[in-house]
């Protein structure tokens, strides 16, 4: 069944947008798939956006994290310089218990219904084996295995654009863009806090780490035995950082943090990552610059997006090295315009929607 209204949604930097286009539930007894597909834009070209296959508390809590995630990806496509408006997915339930090829395959059948104004892609719950076995219904999945022409592991990409983003704050904040010397906290070393961690050590940064898995901070000892370890958020936080990342959950930076962090920049792959829309004003205040995780964490949804045109990792890989200059520039705007960076990076998002958008109103003939 598909059901589409417009409710008043909080944009990016917290000011109210214009509803969704669509939102559709989806609704299989047998195979036990139930899942919201909320579609925030198409502006731009197809939706694009991941499934999150999670145990939601009520569908209540599951279409509010839709219409949240959908509307993120509209501003992340945009600034990503992407074809694509903004889509989200979740499929309500444990994935470990109701996951199977037949709800997968029912999923992909939903999805097909929607005529392609809707592509999907990975998410936590959902891994590119997943999007192989729904692509067996439908034809708009891409974060494909690389045995199916995908891109594989989209993480790669991700980690690396954080990267530019914390090179083009660092560039901002002290002048040279490199890491070098600087003392960087990454919390959450998981797919993209590990190769965070790659890219920093390379560049001469002091890293140090936490995750709630040992195993994942272990894993990264080996592989880099001077990275410190962190007994938890709070130890991480008070170890003297120039540089916090936050690479896991959303949220992390909250009210007691923004008081209390001695970082001069934030910047990380989690989505979300500030606890609501006034803290990034309290950042502004102490001097702390916060790279807007929507535009730094971008580099996975560029690096699936091109699949679209048959893969190529070094294509992907340029675009997402424009994550840099994408940063850079709001960064500019925002110190000019005298707003935060997060409402610097709404308008030009905002702006792009707009200009390229309306060119679907020239009529092509035929």
């Amino acid at each position: 069944m598909t059901h589409v209204f417009t409710p008043s949604h909080k944009g990016m930097g917290g000011t109210d947008r214009a509803g969704h286009e669509q939102v559709a539930f989806c609704q299989d007894n047998q195979s036990g798939l139930k899942a919201i597909i909320a579609i925030y834009s198409t502006a731009l070209g197809p939706a694009l956006g991941g499934t999150r296959f999670y145990p939601y508390a009520s569908e209540d809590h599951a279409l509010a994290d839709v219409l949240r995630l959908s509307a993120a990806m509209a501003y992340k496509n945009a600034l990503a310089g992407l074809d694509h408006g903004g889509g989200k997915a979740v499929i309500i339930g444990d994935p470990a218990e109701l996951k199977t090829e037949a709800l997968l395959r029912a999923y992909g059948r939903f999805i097909s219904s929607l005529g392609g104004r809707y592509i999907t892609a990975c998410d936590v719950g959902t891994r590119s084996e997943d999007m192989d076995v729904i692509a067996r219904e439908c034809s708009f999945v891409t974060g494909r295995t690389p045995a199916y022409g995908g891109a594989g592991d989209s993480s790669v990409l991700t980690a690396f654009g954080v990267f530019q983003g914390m090179r083009a704050a660092a560039g901002h904040v002290w002048g040279p863009t490199s890491l070098r010397g600087r003392r960087v906290g990454i919390e959450g070393v998981g797919k993209v806090g590990r190769k965070l961690v790659d890219h920093l050590t390379d560049d001469g940064a002091e890293v140090v780490i936490c995750d709630v898995s040992e195993t994942a901070t272990d894993s990264v000892r080996a592989r880099h035995p001077g990275v410190e370890i962190a007994s938890g958020t709070a130890e991480l936080l008070a170890a003297g950082l120039d540089v916090f990342s936050p690479c896991a959950l959303g949220g992390a930076v909250d009210d007691d943090v923004a008081a209390t962090l001695s970082a001069a920049i934030i910047c990380g792959g989690a989505n979300n990552q500030l606890a609501h829309a006034g803290v990034e004003k309290l950042l502004a205040d102490r001097g702390i610059l916060y790279a807007p995780d929507y535009v730094v964490n971008a580099g996975g949804v560029i690096q699936v997006a091109d699949e679209r045109d048959g893969f190529s990792f070094e294509r992907a890989k340029a675009r997402a090295e424009q994550i840099f200059t994408t940063t850079t520039r709001i960064f500019e705007i925002a110190e000019s315009d005298g707003v935060p960076s997060s409402t610097a990076a709404d308008r030009l998002a905002e702006q792009r929607m707009s200009d390229v958008g309306r060119l679907r109103g020239i009529w092509l003939g035929g």
